[in-house]
């Protein structure tokens, strides 16, 4: 059984995907810790609920990362709970040297878009705004560059032409609430060489 950390920064809906399905047998894994750099996140309430110890970590200064100090403490915070992967769900900072030293592809991110198209923030806007014809969700490693690293499973969703953000962000997150959980029993099954 693989031990997840789970970071982060909203409501949290695809922690609470994740969180049900090894509840519900269909994930084997254990979530030891839930740590989001929100102080009232909906993700910590989540956490709570489905009796996963969690934390908030107060990010410091920067508005797209952790202070140096603070990264550390994080790698602190996932080592202490044995975490032997890092599952990143809507955490809004980037990860720098420290956590991708601690934890060499054994991070993991999901992105709302068929990456490399459209990386960055609100995905679904920059696929409206392209005029795009199909979008998707990708779950990856995490790198060092921004929604970049090594693809680990993808989906395609195609853009009405009524769709509106809401809409087609609506249905890009009932698509991840599946996604997420298949890509990770992949990487599960990596980890332990089966």
């Amino acid at each position: 059984m693989i031990r997840i950390g789970i970071l982060g920064s909203g409501r949290g809906s695809n922690c609470r995907a994740i969180l049900q399905s090894i509840r519900d047998g269909k994930l084997n894994a254990k979530a030891t810790v839930v740590i989001s750099d929100v102080l009232d996140a909906p993700i910590l309430e989540i956490a709570r609920e489905f009796g996963v110890a969690n934390a908030y970590l107060p990010p410091g200064h920067f508005r797209t990362r952790l202070e140096p100090k603070v990264e550390a403490q994080l790698v602190k915070m996932l080592q202490d709970a044995e975490v032997e992967l890092v599952v990143l769900a809507g955490f809004m900072r980037v990860l720098k040297e420290q956590m991708l030293a601690a934890f060499p592809r054994r991070i993991v991110n999901i992105h709302p878009s068929l990456l490399p198209k459209f990386p960055g923030l609100e995905a679904w806007k920059q696929a409206l705004a392209a005029n795009e014809k199909w979008t998707g969700v990708t779950v990856h490693y995490v790198d060092e560059k921004i929604d970049h690293g090594d693809i680990i499973a993808q989906r395609r969703i195609p853009v009405m032409s009524d769709d509106t953000p809401e809409s087609l962000h609506a249905r890009i997150q009932e698509v991840e609430h599946v996604l997420y959980p298949e890509a990770l029993e992949r990487v599960f099954r990596k980890l332990r060489g089966s």
